[in-house]
């Protein structure tokens, strides 16, 4: 299944870089590292995040300028109320709209019968029956009207004068999410620059480990040689060059093993950026080491960073809650025009209306108070989420220079023990040569020899990776 990765890995990245076409030789560290801080894909995609950000800023910013509407309605009905209603907004409501015209023909048929008598008009007006009949009349206009087009345009702005400090909190805290934002971004460029040096330093590990197995490999040819020698003159047996040849073939094999993988290491390092790579300056395995104070670490470092900031959000965000307590204040302005046509006679029809609004919270069944409590507990969480990561961090560093200790002495050890397993197998292949000693025993020298420096290569490889996890905290 790792294989399947591997190779899967190399294909997305051949693929990827066939559209670039940029290729680098003899590429040094700190050029790796320039060009992973401008062509890594996640350090761009981390960019997009922080841009989201600063947008968000501008959005909180916004709300305080107010909202500004047009609206424009059509609508056709026969409802009475409707109707009425269009024609008032429309300022062209008339008392034939109220049903008068059949109220004044019932006045009329009272002047006819008082015949121009004035206190006979005011009798037959003030009689009981005559009275109720006119009142009683459901005028035709007004409960049955035509059908009427009504079309509607206005402007609407409403604005916020005073929010309890809701929205400059608000615009406070999107603010900090912007420097959020960064320190994820720096986050991720720690994290790519990171795996840049690990890969270097992995390539640089495997061309000397190739180096020292090329050694192995000719000392070996060397016995081979002399193993085939030995053999003309009767003083070796066939299977003595076997053995020798069957470890020559188990070094050769090793040495193909740690050239595929530092092929795949330079593919790695292609993709991570996004870059053809085909060879690098190798790095001196024995000057690396790292220095980094627990005090800067703790000073830079990007997760205490980020607890920080969040502890100033949340301590924001109890603001917030206790706005709720606050009044808040509006203001709001609507210029419109209505008529039976679209824009017809806009300015004989136009209307306009402001006001003020305010409004403050006096019960809302105890819930701002619990949101406050719940703001403030989860501030003293993050305080207490910080001490947590110093902790953790410095604990960390200790644990980590501890192990790069332990790991220097058995890389010195082991140093001590190969150099003293090649004089051994020296020594050995010349006791073979004069027949003091068999070709099993030159073997076994030979495979102790091979088994240390696999050790000692194990031993660079985990010390490196130790170094690099301090850089990472600190940066």
């Amino acid at each position: 299944m790792k294989n399947i990765l591997l190779w899967f890995m190399l294909f997305l990245t051949s693929a990827l870089l066939a559209e670039n076409n940029t290729t680098y030789e003899n590429l040094t560290l700190q050029e790796a590292l320039d060009i992973v801080q401008k062509d890594n894909l996640e350090i761009n995609i981390a960019d997009f995040d922080r841009d989201v950000a600063k947008l968000g800023v501008k959005v909180a910013n916004g709300y305080s300028y107010g909202k500004l509407d047009a609206q424009i309605m059509g609508m056709r009905s026969n409802d009475a109320g409707n109707v009425f209603g269009f024609k008032l907004q429309s300022r062209e409501a008339n008392f034939r709209d109220f049903g008068f015209s059949e109220f004044l023909g019932g006045v009329g048929q009272a002047i006819g019968m008082s015949n121009g008598d004035f206190t006979t008009f005011g009798q037959i007006m003030s009689d009981p029956a005559m009275s109720s009949q006119l009142l009683n009349t459901t005028p035709k206009d007004l409960n049955f009207p035509d059908t009427r087009n009504h079309f509607d345009t206005k402007l609407m702005y409403m604005i916020p004068l005073y929010t309890g400090g809701k929205l400059s909190n608000y615009r406070n805290i999107a603010s900090k999410m912007v420097k959020m934002s960064r320190l994820d971004k720096q986050k991720v460029e720690a994290q790519k620059k990171y795996e840049v040096r690990k890969t270097f330093y992995d390539i640089s590990l495997l061309y000397q480990f190739e180096l020292d197995l090329t050694t192995i490999k000719n000392n070996i040819e060397k016995l081979k040689n002399a193993t085939v020698q030995m053999r003309d003159e009767g003083y070796a047996k066939k299977t003595d060059l076997l053995e020798v040849e069957s470890k020559l073939s188990n070094v050769e094999r090793m040495l193909f093993q740690a050239q595929a993988n530092k092929e795949l290491s330079y593919q790695f390092l292609s993709f991570l950026l996004n870059n053809e790579v085909k060879s690098i300056k190798k790095i001196s395995l024995n000057t690396f080491d790292c220095e980094v104070p627990l005090e800067n670490i703790l000073k830079r470092n990007r997760d205490i960073q980020k607890a920080k900031l969040g502890l100033e959000i949340q301590s924001k965000m109890v603001d917030v809650s206790k706005s709720s307590y606050k009044p808040e204040i509006g203001a709001f302005a609507e210029y419109g025009s209505s008529d039976d046509k679209f824009l017809n006679d806009f300015n004989e029809h136009d209307r306009y209306t402001i006001g003020l609004q305010a409004k403050i919270n006096i019960f809302n069944g105890g819930i701002d108070n619990v949101k406050i409590e719940q703001e403030k507990i989860k501030r003293m969480k993050v305080k207490k989420q910080i001490e947590l990561a110093k902790k953790g961090i410095s604990l960390q560093y200790k644990k980590i220079n501890t192990e790069i200790q332990n790991l220097d002495n058995q890389i010195d050890s082991i140093k001590k023990e190969i150099e003293l397993m090649d004089e051994i197998y020296q020594a050995y292949q010349e006791r073979y040569k004069e027949g003091l000693a068999s070709i099993n025993d030159v073997v076994i020298k030979q495979s102790l020899q091979i088994e240390k420096l696999l050790k000692l290569l194990e031993l660079q490889n985990g010390r490196n990776e130790k170094i690099l996890q301090i850089y990472k905290l600190a940066y």
